[in-house]
């Protein structure tokens, strides 16, 4: 083969070109293929240059769109009927047509009959004046019923219903409010002369014309009939007036401010006004103002005749009914409120049941609400078995709501919240009576449900009967008396007066076989305190410590110096000793859970049950075991008290397992458990009486230290000794493990005044915000009605209100004119300069150096109602540091030496401001007085030297009939004189000691004090008043006048907002909130505030960290772990192993408490950052992580110190949060977040957590 020569290649064949970025000058070298037979396309990122430029759109869119628009597609008419052809092409539905919402009625035919043969003889047409009331705008009970699905548990944009006591403002009453708001005086008000303009309508009086001597009769016919026309308008009016005397609901004291008479002399129509203010019915109006809403029931006498009064009871009970039973029963019948404050196990249920009976009867429903969840689920067994037809909701149980049981069991803080938002008392509107059977703790007077019942009880409707149930405390009457005055109803107090089973109460020193029977009688049956058996007590304590060398007092001794062998051996000879007297079962309250869980254990050897019992026991754990799963059953704390039960021993308190506690009571309740260890909750409410009751101490930490237990709790605890029908007495042990207690505290706590119910009200976020929600209901009414304020006697303060004003009406008017016009302006000076006065008196009579100066023979001023700027000389000093007083002598006029008696000490106002001194006009008499601290007013610098005894002697000497003649002795003579003496040398005053200088009393106010008691005599001298002849006589009257106007004033500000006590909280708040933008500056509810209303605690923190999206990068399990802050109230010493994203979260929870606690701080409110921030714990973080993630109980419970039941009923509360988060979410929109939270209750609500309650199911 030839080989073919080519010829060299040159750069135009190589396969590279130039590529031109842009206009910018820049190049790039690319590779391409080569092209055949064609030229090299131009390399360019622009082939066609620049793309053309708007310089501006707006000329072109206004020629187009705003001055020629018919071009477009809106204006094509052919067009656009053609596009409405084919979307108007379906298919014809008729029915639709036939079927629309139907309006309110806004009027009713009413039939009127003939009165004397009823027949039908027309129909007229009236209105419908609750047309159009609904959930969402009224609080009627005549409005719409709300959906079914708001039957129980209700909306929180419903507004409640009105409060009995409550009085619902009309359209006409609001119009007429509106009107007296508007204050013109259309004679002194209104403008002659417009502005702008020099002249204007003369309103001024003018003489009358000259009356023609023609007279027009028709003119004057139609006068008189105008003015007989108007005579029942007048009277109208009048009786109007009359109504309106009630004080009008105000929110300052300036808005209750009325004018000063004073300033207007001449008012012709006060006088009518007050006169048919008088003329009411005086035997109605002291009626009302005297009425007793607590009426106490007298139960000393038999009932006789009670199944006269009611042949046909509505419960019919197998055993006689006690008197106090019988006697509410009667008022039940009546449709009366009840308060039965009954000792513990006296048969409190008995008024429940036959309110519950007499509800079905009469078709209604009854309410039973008690403080705490396991009370409510012990009542829904025994009532479901007695009437079948109950529905019970707790925090996590609903049960038989759709079927509106005649009975409905709730826990009391869930009945608050459904107060607010549901329609469950709807159905109750055409009935005349219900029920509401409300079951106090004494616990609660110290505890946060106080706030809820207390909330209740003012929420309650009118058409709701109130039955309460509690055990015997002191000021029942006054808690009833709280209730009746708020609702305007009669509350029927019944308390009985001892226990059906009477106890007696035991101290117990034995510890071994030899020593057990060391058992001594303290407190009677019959309530007698015997020192004998204390004195006992006292020497076996004294012997066995002798014997055994140790030293133990008799005061004040601690219980916890004791070692567990010694608890231990104390126990076990006890509880032998009770078998073999047959004195269980037995409760043993301890205040700790620790010291509850070691007593039991340490019993090993101890068994009290038989074979029988023992089967019994194990059949029913078994059974009730069955419905946990196979890991559950496993739990360490179920294992022990499994053995614990099989030996008759059970422990009872927060830490244990619910399903545990159930078992554990229903076993007590049968017999078969015979010791139970248990902490005061076990007392608060559950009917498990025992035989025996046995105090291991009287001892207790209330959070903030040890102390004694009070007597109130002593009783309570106590009063589960003795069972009704099966003891003839209950039995009560203290053990006395260390040392016998002292016999004053055991006394005091056994025979000591019960603790008293006590107004445990505070203001809540959520409470203000639910109540703003609703217009017509204020929180001032709410804090204004509770029983905090219980002490303002509103109706007796507008019944003396309404007298002042009469008496200030009644008053002649008071000259100001000429040299008087000051008269008003020197009264307020007087008394400021009188009020100075006595407040720098005081300071120097209460401090050290001046009660050093008032030694004796120090020469003071004595002011009072019988000496003015009288010299006296002190003769003698009490020792009562409390009411001090001064023997002093005193120097007067002759004929004025009796003593004044008890009103010596009021001192006289006298008109004119004077520093000189008394000087008798004739001869110089004396009078020896014992004085008190404000009766001297001013320490002078002069002494004399008397001889005090020889002064009183004689004093007292001649004060003797026989004696009163003689001359007074050389002693009182010689004080006299100089006394006298002092007075002529210094008439215009004598030198006292400066408070400053002198006492040295540095203290800011009595500096400013002295300083502006200065001033305000230095004021006196200019006024002009002084110098009118008829000055005393008009400063009488201003006097008088004045103090009326005092007194009222006072009056009006104790009836006004301004003196709640929980009013500059309420303020404090508001700030919070509105800061917040919960709500803005009128008080209107903002979208936050709404939020805030679905959540029942911690409702600014959740709110917060809602709407910063806090919980948004956060799984479900990690949600609900980091929310568990708000529901753990523990300190725990273990860290928790959490992720990172979760450390986050809680950082940023604290972050926003941080940023509350310091904005709560800011506005006022009595509580620091860091005790705000610290109030919520991450100890459970890790547990609730892992428990929602899947993890078995019995491996989460390894990772925390903290007891099974308390991680139990923390994720029961927690579970409610999630719930009330996800239903703020929706309202916010967030139906991602609201999901979250729906799966994350959803992973919590598992296995042993969430077992179904025994007593439901």
């Amino acid at each position: 083969m030839d080989k073919i020569d080519l010829p060299p290649v040159g750069p135009d064949d190589l396969p590279l070109s130039l590529l031109e970025m842009g206009c910018s000058g820049r190049f790039e070298l690319i590779t391409h293929p080569l092209p055949k037979n064609r030229p090299l396309p131009p390399h360019s990122t622009l082939p066609h240059g620049l793309p053309p430029t708007c310089l501006d759109l707006k000329t072109e869119v206004e020629k187009r769109f705003l001055r020629d628009p018919a071009w477009l597609p809106v204006h094509d008419v052919d067009d656009s009927f053609h596009k409405f052809l084919q979307i108007s092409t379906r298919d014809k539905e008729v029915d639709s047509l036939l079927h629309c919402s139907l309006s309110p009625l806004h009027s009713g035919l009413s039939v009127v009959r003939d009165p004397t043969t009823g027949m039908l003889l027309d129909f007229t047409e009236v209105l419908l004046e609750d047309t159009g009331l609904s959930a969402k705008n009224s609080l009627s009970l005549q409005r719409q019923p709300g959906p079914p699905s708001e039957s129980l548990r209700g909306s929180n944009t419903n507004y409640p219903f009105l409060p009995a006591g409550m009085e619902e403002l009309t359209l006409e009453q609001i119009k007429k409010k509106s009107e007296r708001e508007e204050d013109i005086d259309f004679e002194k008000d209104l403008l002659t002369v417009p502005p702008g303009l020099k002249a204007g309508v003369d309103f001024s009086d003018k003489e009358a014309k000259a009356t023609k001597s023609e007279v027009n009769l028709l003119s004057l016919l139609s006068t008189f009939d105008e003015i007989i026309d108007a005579l029942p308008e007048e009277k109208e009016g009048v009786s109007r007036k009359e109504e309106t005397v009630k004080l009008p609901r105000t929110n300052s004291l300036e808005e209750l401010g009325i004018k000063d008479s004073g300033n207007s002399p001449s008012q012709p129509s006060a006088n009518t006004v007050h006169l048919s203010e008088q003329k009411k019915n005086p035997q109605q109006e002291d009626k009302g103002d005297l009425k007793k809403w607590a009426v106490p029931v007298d139960i000393s006498s038999p009932c006789d005749d009670f199944y006269k009064r009611i042949p046909d009871p509505a419960f019919k009970y197998p055993f006689e009914l006690d008197v106090f039973q019988k006697q509410a029963i009667l008022r039940l019948e009546a449709h009366d409120s009840v308060f039965v404050a009954a000792h513990t196990s006296a048969g409190k249920t008995v008024v429940a049941e036959y309110a519950i009976a007499l509800s079905q009867k009469h078709m209604t429903r009854t309410i039973y609400t008690s403080p705490i969840k396991a009370l409510s689920n012990q009542k829904f067994r025994d009532f479901k078995t007695t009437f079948g037809d109950v529905g019970l909701l707790t925090g996590d149980v609903q049960l038989s709501p759709e079927s509106s049981p005649s009975c409905q069991l709730l826990i009391i803080h869930l009945f608050f919240f459904t107060i607010f938002v549901n329609q469950y008392f709807k159905n109750l509107v055409q009935i005349r009576f219900s029920l509401c059977c409300i079951q106090i703790s004494c616990d609660v007077v110290v505890c946060q449900r106080g706030v809820v019942w207390e909330e209740v009880l003012i929420m309650l409707p009118e058409h709701v009967s109130i039955i309460l149930l509690s055990a015997t405390v002191p000021n029942a009457v006054e808690f009833s008396e709280w209730i009746g005055r708020i609702k305007k109803w009669s509350i029927y107090v019944i308390s009985t007066i001892k226990r059906p089973v009477p106890l007696e109460h035991y101290l117990y020193t034995g510890n071994s076989t030899k020593t057990q029977k060391e058992l001594f009688l303290l407190l009677d049956s019959t309530g007698n305190f015997l020192t004998k058996g204390y004195y006992a007590t006292v020497e076996a304590k004294k012997e066995r410590t002798s014997k055994h060398a140790q030293s133990f007092g008799t005061k004040n001794v601690s219980q916890h110096n004791t070692t567990a062998s010694q608890d231990r051996a104390v126990w076990q000879t006890l509880l032998n000793y009770l078998s073999q007297r047959q004195q269980t079962p037995v409760v043993a309250f301890t205040f700790s859970r620790t010291r509850c869980d070691e007593n039991a254990r340490s019993l090993t050897s101890l068994d009290l049950t038989s074979s029988i019992e023992k089967s019994e026991i194990h059949s029913f754990l078994q059974k009730s075991l069955t419905r946990l799963r196979g890991g559950d059953r496993q739990l360490p704390q179920i294992l022990l008290m499994r053995d614990l039960l099989k030996r008759g021993i059970g422990v009872h308190h927060s830490g244990i397992l619910p399903i545990l506690k159930e078992i554990i009571e229903m076993l007590f309740s049968r017999g078969l458990v015979k010791v139970l260890f248990a902490t005061e909750t076990f007392a608060m409410g559950v009917n498990m009486p025992a035989r025996t009751v046995v105090f291991d101490s009287i001892r207790k930490h209330d959070g903030t230290g040890f102390r004694n237990l009070l007597p109130g709790e002593y009783i309570q605890m106590a009063g589960r000794a003795g069972r009704r029908g099966l003891d003839a007495t209950g039995t009560v042990i203290i053990l006395c493990k260390a040392g016998v207690h002292d016999m004053g505290n055991l006394h005091a706590m056994m025979l000591g005044k019960p603790t008293v119910l006590q107004s445990q009200f505070r203001l809540t976020y959520t409470m203000i915000l639910n109540l703003l929600r609703v217009e017509a209901l204020r929180v001032t009414d709410m804090m204004r009605r509770s029983f905090s304020e219980n002490h303002r006697d509103t109706q007796a303060h507008e019944k003396r209100i309404s007298e002042l004003r009469n008496t200030l009406s009644s008053l002649p008017p008071l000259d100001t004119e000429g040299q008087l016009s000051d008269i008003l302006s020197y009264y307020h000076t007087i008394t400021e300069l009188l009020i100075t006065t006595e407040t720098l008196q005081r300071a120097v009579l209460e401090s050290v150096n001046g009660l050093k100066a008032l030694s004796v023979g120090r020469v003071v001023i004595v002011n009072n109602s019988q000496h003015h700027n009288a010299l006296g000389v002190i003769l003698q000093v009490s020792n009562d540091a409390v009411n001090r007083t001064f023997t002093a002598l005193i120097i007067c006029e002759k004929g004025n030496e009796e003593a004044a008696g008890d009103d010596q000490s009021n001192k006289a106002f006298h008109p004119i401001y004077s520093t000189s001194l008394f000087i008798p006009e004739g001869p110089c008499s004396h009078t020896v007085q014992k004085l008190k601290l404000q009766d001297i007013s001013a320490i002078t610098t002069k002494t004399l030297k008397v001889i005090p005894e020889r002064i009183i002697d004689n004093y007292n000497k001649r004060q003797q009939p026989r004696f009163r003649l003689d001359p007074p002795g050389q002693a009182i003579s010689t004080a006299t004189q100089e006394l006298l003496r002092l007075a002529e040398a210094s008439p215009n005053g004598i030198t006292t000691l400066d408070p400053v200088n002198d006492l040295h009393l540095k203290g800011v106010d009595v500096v400013e004090g002295v300083m502006r008691h200065r001033v305000l005599q230095g004021c006196l001298k200019d006024f002009h008043c002084i110098h009118s002849p008829t000055f005393t006589e008009q400063f009488a009257r201003v006097q008088e006048r004045m103090s009326v106007q005092e007194e009222l004033d006072k009056l009006l500000f104790l009836v006004s907002d301004q003196s709640l006590t929980l009013l500059p909280e309420y303020h404090q708040r508001i700030k919070v909130l509105e800061a917040l933008q919960y709500v803005d500056s009128t008080g209107a509810v903002q979208l936050k505030g709404r939020v805030a209303c679905q959540i029942s605690s911690h409702e600014l923190l959740l709110t917060e960290l809602l709407f910063e999206n806090t919980l948004s990068p956060l799984a479900p399990e990690e949600s609900a772990a980091l929310l568990s802050c708000l529901v753990f109230t523990q300190n725990t010493q273990i860290d928790p192993h959490i992720t990172n994203t979760l450390q986050e979260g809680i950082s940023q929870v604290l972050n926003v408490a941080q940023r509350i606690g310091e904005l709560q701080r800011d506005c006022g409110i009595a509580q620091t950052a860091e005790d705000f921030v610290a109030q919520f714990k991450f100890g459970l973080t890790e547990v609730v992580y892992c428990w929602a993630r899947g993890m078995p109980f019995s491996e989460i419970a390894q990772l925390t110190n903290v007891q099974e039941g308390t991680i139990v009923r923390c994720i029961q509360r927690l579970d409610e949060i999630l719930k009330e988060v996800r239903q703020a979410a929706r309202i916010v929109g967030d139906s991602v977040l609201g999901s979250k939270m729906e799966r994350a209750s959803l992973a919590i609500r598992r296995d042993i957590v969430f077992t179904a309650s025994l007593y439901t199911h």
